[in-house]
C-alpha cells in the first residue's frame, strides 16, 4: 500500500495521484450516470442497448480506476460532479417538455463524452500517474475517444 505522505520517487506524490483518481473518477460516474438515463429516455432499442453497453464499460472503468484507489488510501470514489448533476436535471427538465427525441438524446452524450475526454487528457497531462495506473488510464482514455466518434456517427445517421 501506498503511503500519501511520501513522493514515489518518479511522478509526484501519492496525494497528487490521489487527487487526479478522484477527479477522473467523478467525470467518469457523471458518464454512468448520463448513459443510464440515455437508456431510460431512449425509445429506440437498438440504442438503448448500445448505451447500456456504455453504462457497462463505464462501470468497468470506475471499478479498475477505483481499485488503484484502494491501494493507496482505501477510499472510493462514488460521486458525481456538480456540473454533472446540473446537466443532467437541466436534461430532465428538456427532456419533459420536448419529449424523448433520439437526436437531442445522442447529442448530450456527446457532449458528456466531451467532458469525459477532457477529463481524461487532464489527468495524463499532469504526469502523476505512474506505470500500470497511467496504462489504464490511457486505455480508457483511447476507448472514450472511439466512443465519442461513434456517437458522433450515430448522430448524423439519426438526423438524415
Amino acid at each position: 500500500m501506498l503511503n500519501n505522505n511520501k513522493s514515489d520517487g518518479k511522478n509526484g506524490t501519492s496525494d497528487e495521484q490521489t487527487d487526479a483518481l478522484h477527479e477522473l473518477l467523478l467525470f467518469v460516474n457523471d458518464r454512468i450516470e448520463g448513459y443510464q438515463r440515455a437508456v431510460e429516455e431512449s425509445q429506440d432499442p437498438k440504442l438503448s442497448g448500445y448505451y447500456k453497453q456504455l453504462v457497462s464499460q463505464s462501470q468497468r472503468f470506475s471499478n479498475e480506476l477505483n481499485n488503484y484507489l484502494r491501494q493507496q488510501n482505501g477510499d472510493q470514489e462514488t460521486s458525481t460532479t456538480l456540473k454533472g448533476k446540473l446537466y443532467r436535471a437541466w436534461m430532465d427538465t428538456k427532456a419533459a417538455i420536448t419529449g424523448a427525441d433520439e437526436e437531442a438524446i445522442l447529442g448530450s452524450n456527446i457532449y458528456g463524452e466531451e467532458w469525459a475526454l477532457k477529463a481524461y487528457k487532464d489527468a495524463l497531462s499532469d504526469n502523476n500517474l505512474p506505470g500500470a495506473l497511467r496504462v489504464e488510464v490511457e486505455r480508457q482514455y483511447a476507448q472514450s475517444k472511439k466512443t465519442y466518434k461513434d456517437l458522433k456517427k450515430l448522430k448524423n445517421k439519426v438526423a438524415e
